[in-house]
């Protein structure tokens, strides 16, 4: 298991859309492994290929909070959005590629999502509210789209420049 680095907003690679995912070897179920260590560590709920500079459609997600329930981690290959509630979540996001920046972001509260798993198989699942909002953040970074799209510009503006101030912070360290 490895940590990865992930990579802080504006990275130009946060924003290319991804490659389907078209190995499933060895190699994807130690990336799939990679990734969720690197998103416990975090620690995040969520974590796109894309953030760690593997430009494949894969992302990581485990959305139970409490110690007392089980985690459930999952790893989502080739994920696409079949269905979406008309009904709206707001729920305050952020993203371990802008930290410690947040917002409220709408999206359905319900969606019905497939992928395919690390031994290849097809999956199928309908998800509310957190773990629906993940699944589109997740999809959406997969796109290329950033939580902060969603904002308005001068509040988007002012993320970046946050985030511009804190990769020249960590540059010196």
């Amino acid at each position: 298991m490895t940590v990865r680095k992930i990579l802080i907003h504006p990275d130009p690679r946060l924003k290319k859309v991804a490659e389907p995912v078209t190995d499933f070897d060895d190699d994807l179920r130690q990336l799939g492994v990679d990734m969720l260590e690197t998103m416990y560590d975090a620690p995040g709920i969520g974590l796109a290929g894309p953030q760690i500079g593997v430009m494949k459609r894969i992302f990581v997600m485990d959305c139970i909070k409490s110690e007392d329930e089980k985690p459930r981690p999952m790893v989502l290959i080739n994920p696409k959005v079949t269905w979406t509630s008309e009904e709206m979540f707001t729920y305050e996001e952020g993203c371990l590629s802008i930290p410690d920046q947040y917002a409220d972001v709408d999206r359905p509260a319900a969606v019905k999502a497939e992928w395919t798993d690390l031994d290849g198989h097809r999956q199928s699942e309908r998800f509310e509210e957190l773990w629906a909002t993940c699944v589109q953040h997740e999809i959406d970074h997969l796109d290329g789209k950033l939580f902060i799209d969603y904002l308005k510009p001068l509040k988007r503006q002012m993320i970046t420049r946050k985030m511009q101030k804190l990769k020249r912070e960590l540059a010196r360290d």
